[in-house]
């Protein structure tokens, strides 16, 4: 066989070259570059990627696409089609209890209207969960967070295409809604967004009730992502409680809440950068004093990013920041995210009929096991009584009836002791001359005991009911600081919100007048000058104290000591101390 020349052979490289391109690039196209979304308004993306929080990098291998009866499904296509909105529209969901408003730039939370509840607007305006000033600036509730910034940036102003189902979810439509009208609940929203690389499906489906089933997945070129599904931009009732540290992230692990401040969020010295608290949780959100939005595990392993964000606000005519509290939920794995959402308010029947039980959000620390049945006698009250101040004045009358007995024992062993208050002073001032080291001081305790043996006086005898009001004090403050119940419930009058401070602080003062009375007609058991001072004063500290507190917690404390006074009144004349002559002739004698 004859050799192929160097020309031959140059000829036949070439053409093979070209041969092997063409194949190439015929079966191996390069990627479509996403859409820039810098053409989208400021006001319109969820935020810079500068402050674009995205979720730590993690793997997985399952795969996820389609959506089937409210849940995502486990096949995802290859080359996921484009698809995406030409415009962008708004979409409301609504039922007696809320009014929900999505945009479809970003498939995001607009407005999370609670209609049995109001701001202090006036008139008064159903309350919005949502604040629209730092969402605007930092992001909305129910946007996404992925592994990357920018792929999350990209999912969180995208134009998405919805759909809406009416009627519960596993049944057949009851219409063919058309995007861009109101639909009452239950109903099913679906959005979808492709650039033919990344693909993003978010399902909400609402019912009747503040629970909202959530189902969330993102791939890439057919690659499941993990993904979260944040609330942002702060939450609650912003009108009232502009401290945002009134507002808290939490979790609940191993059956134990967990808080979370604002100054605690996000990585130490970076608070912009999502923090994770890995799984499996049981459920994770965000509250203010007393709404939240929590986030319950579905079948997935639930895992929480937390973090803050400074807003830009305008305070007392200067500009100032305000740090913001946000979080996701999601998984940190790439397994489609099913989870369902509970908005709305810390209604402890509400929150107990949950699953799993959210009753944990309403905060008794400590007094739980009084403050829960103090809760729930004054629930049972207000059945009778339509007035959450009257049903207030009585349980406070409930209270110092069950009181009174060991309130009088208690008073008994007072006046016992006041009476042999100046036997006692004339001890102490024969021993007052050795030191509290000196074994001499022995001989005078034992001298004071003697005359307690002999009068059969208990000298604990009356701190006893203030042992046992403390816990009821602290429980009655959890409870009519905490108790959504109160939250601008009226009573008469300037009184028109039992859970906020009374604006003329006239249930403060009148606490503090009646406290002093009640005071000065208890017999005294100290013979200290100093002692007394201090008791004297101590319905001065306790006014200070309380004008900061709530009218119901003012209204309380009012009615229990003008009761107090009363039953001061019943026993000094049933059984009135001897005159001071008559003392002073007893100690001579």
């Amino acid at each position: 066989m004859k050799e192929m020349s160097d020309q031959m052979r140059g000829i036949v490289f070439v053409m093979a070259a070209l041969a092997i391109l063409f194949v190439w690039q015929h079966f191996y196209k390069p990627p479509v570059p996403p859409p820039s979304a810098k053409g989208a308004p400021a006001s319109q993306v969820t935020g810079s990627s500068a402050s674009q929080p995205s979720a730590p990098q993690t793997s997985g291998t399952s795969s996820a696409d389609g959506v089937q009866g409210g849940r995502i499904s486990a096949a995802a296509p290859a080359n996921p089609a484009l698809e995406q909105a030409s415009e962008e529209k708004s979409q409301v969901v609504e039922s007696a209890l809320y009014r929900v408003e999505f945009s479809n730039r970003g498939a995001v939370v607009r407005s999370w209207l609670l209609k049995k509840y109001f701001d202090d607007a006036k008139p008064p305006r159903p309350l919005d969960l949502v604040n629209a000033d730092a969402s605007q600036q930092l992001g909305w509730p129910f946007s996404l967070l992925l592994s990357d910034a920018q792929q999350t940036e990209q999912a969180n102003s995208a134009l998405y295409k919805v759909t809406v189902d009416q009627g519960r979810e596993g049944t057949s439509p009851a219409a063919s809604p058309s995007f861009g009208s109101e639909f009452a609940a239950p109903a099913t929203v679906t959005f979808h967004w492709s650039d033919g690389h990344l693909d993003i499906t978010k399902k909400l489906n609402f019912d009747t009730s503040y629970v909202v089933s959530v189902s969330a997945q993102a791939t890439l070129d057919g690659r499941p992502l993990p993904v979260a599904v944040a609330w942002r931009g702060g939450f609650g009732d912003k009108g009232v409680y502009k401290a945002t540290s009134l507002v808290n992230v939490f979790y609940k692990q191993n059956d134990k809440l967990n808080l979370i401040a604002v100054k605690k969020l996000g990585v130490s010295g970076n608070q912009s950068q999502p923090s994770l608290q890995g799984g499996p949780l049981q459920y994770v959100g965000v509250e203010d004093q007393f709404f939240t939005a929590t986030f319950l595990a579905d079948g997935t392993n639930l895992s929480l990013w937390h973090w803050a964000q400074d807003h830009s606000i305008v305070e007392d005519g200067k500009p100032a920041t305000e740090q913001i509290a946000e979080m996701a939920a999601g998984t940190a794995s790439s397994e489609p995210l099913q989870m369902r959402a509970y908005v709305g308010p810390k209604d402890i029947g509400i929150l107990i009929a949950q699953r799993p039980p959210l009753e944990d959000l309403v905060q008794f620390g400590w007094t739980g096991i009084v403050a829960k049945p103090l809760l729930l006698v004054l629930q049972w009250l207000h059945k009778y009584i339509p007035n959450f101040g009257w049903a207030i004045i009585a349980l406070t009358l409930l209270i110092n009836i069950a009181m009174f007995p060991l309130k009088m024992k208690s008073w008994r062993s007072m006046q016992k002791m006041q009476k042999v208050g100046p036997e006692i002073r004339s001890i102490q001032d024969r021993y007052k001359k050795y030191s509290v080291t000196d074994p001499r001081k022995r001989k005078m305790n034992e001298e004071v005991m003697a005359i307690y043996q002999r009068e059969g006086i208990n000298p604990m005898g009356s701190c006893l009911p203030m042992v046992f009001q403390m816990p009821i004090w602290w429980a009655l403050w959890r409870v009519l600081n905490g108790a959504i119940e109160l939250r601008h419930a009226p009573w008469i009058g300037w009184i028109h919100d039992l859970s906020a401070m009374d604006p003329y602080y006239i249930l403060p003062i009148a606490m503090t007048i009646t406290m002093y009375l009640m005071t000065k007609m208890t017999p005294q058991t100290t013979t200290d000058p100093a002692q007394q001072k201090m008791v004297a004063l101590m319905p001065l500290m306790m006014g200070f104290i309380f004008f900061r507190l709530s009218s119901g917690l003012n209204l309380y404390m009012f009615t229990s000591n003008l009761v107090g006074v009363a039953q001061q009144v019943y026993l000094n004349r049933t059984d009135p101390l001897p005159a001071k002559g008559k003392q002073l002739k007893k100690k001579n004698e």
